[in-house]
Order: structure tokens, then C-alpha cells, then sequence
């Protein structure tokens, strides 16, 4: 599934905390892959990041909460900062934009399991969207085919998405209440520049809301 963390309109400390969970999460699910990111003003720091996993994080869905005093503005009182992770719906047909003269694809070796001839084959698959710069790629098939296919519907799915977003923000009224960012009730809370998670909601919690 592919999901998205954004600071939304927030402030610097917010754009750290895209970066900062980002990587907490990496640290928990070794299968995540940034897809695209927009970086903010400071080393770490990001408006938002476009990821993927394997996996079902469909709780992760909502708000996330860094608790930390801002080493940017060290006067200032406030240490509690949010960011928004939102699931982005993958689209079920590959672009036809995505031609030839607009992509470059690059085969790789897939590692993991399968014995000592599994890194003789190159199934990897990673694709270059030339105009932008984004990078996906793709190993969870057994044929290279399966896996180029899968790594063009991630483009696709975040090329889609980059578009709803420009056309928003065309939108003032519209962007406004895009970025708004729903403080309370939080899916988890980090704490610290270690970002050490203190809180994660249930599951089960979540889905009786």
C-alpha cells in the first residue's frame, strides 16, 4: 500500500516530524520504501513523504504527535507537533502517459530468500519517471514481468496524486482545508529528537470509531 506523512500548513517543527517518524517507521517495518519526498528548509525536514510497504498500515491513518521542545525557536513554549498520515488509493490501471520517452526502467538483482542462485536472476525492477526525478521500484514478484508491472502502478498511483494535490492548491478554500491537520486524538506519539514511540492506538480501537 502506498500512505503519505504531510506537515500540512504547520510550522518547521512540524516538517522535522515528517522526517523524524518517517524514519522511526523505517526503523520498524523493514520493508518501507520512500517513493517521493518534498524537503523542507532544514536538514531532516520534510513537507511531506510518499511511501510504500508490503504490509496492512491502514491504522496508521490519521494524525501522529511529536512531543519535543523546538530547537529552532528555543523560546518558544509549545513542544507538542502534528502531521497527517493519509493512505492514497492505488490506481487500478496503469497510465498510458507513462511511455518510453517519459520513463527509464532499470533491472537489479532481487535478494532474500531462494538459495544461492536467487541473485543471478534480475527480477528487481526500478523506474524513472524522467520529468520529475521519482524513483519506484518494485521486488515483490518471482518474475520480472510481475515486478515491472506492479512498479508502474506505483507510478501511476503517485503521479495521480501529485495532480489532485497541484489542482488543490490551485484552490485556495480547497488547499486550506486539505492542509488543516486534526490535532487531537492522536494514532501515536513520538517523543524526543530519538523519536522513541510512548503511544501507539490499538488497532481494534481505531476501527470501532
Amino acid at each position: 500500500m502506498i500512505l503519505q506523512i504531510s506537515s500540512g500548513m504547520g510550522p518547521v517543527e512540524c516538517r522535522a516530524a515528517v522526517g523524524g517518524i518517517y524514519k522511526a517507521l523505517e526503523r520498524e517495518f523493514s520493508d518501507i520504501e520512500m517513493i517521493t519526498s518534498v524537503k523542507g528548509e532544514v536538514e531532516g525536514a520534510f513537507s511531506s513523504i510518499i511511501f510504500s510497504s508490503e504490509r496492512d498500515l491502514s491504522e496508521f491513518e490519521g494524525t501522529m504527535q511529536w512531543t519535543c521542545k523546538s530547537k529552532y525557536r528555543p523560546g518558544h513554549k509549545r513542544k507538542n507537533w502534528f502531521v497527517d498520515v493519509s493512505i492514497i488509493p492505488e490506481v487500478e490501471e496503469i497510465s498510458e502517459k507513462l511511455t518510453t520517452d517519459v520513463i527509464r526502467i532499470e533491472k537489479f538483482h532481487s535478494g532474500g530468500p531462494g538459495g544461492q542462485n536467487v541473485n543471478k536472476v534480475e527480477t528487481g525492477v526500478r523506474i524513472i519517471h524522467l520529468p520529475t526525478g521519482i524513483t519506484v521500484s518494485s521486488t515483490r514478484e518471482r518474475s520480472q514481468f510481475a515486478n515491472k508491472q506492479d512498479a508502474l502502478k506505483k507510478l501511476s498511483t503517485v503521479l495521480k496524486e501529485m495532480n489532485v494535490t497541484s489542482k488543490d492548491r490551485q484552490k485556495n478554500d480547497a488547499w486550506s482545508k486539505h492542509a488543516q491537520i486534526v490535532r487531537g486524538n492522536p494514532i501515536r506519539i513520538y517523543e524526543g529528537e530519538e523519536f522513541n514511540l510512548t503511544f501507539a492506538k490499538e488497532k481494534e480501537e481505531k476501527d470501532t470509531l
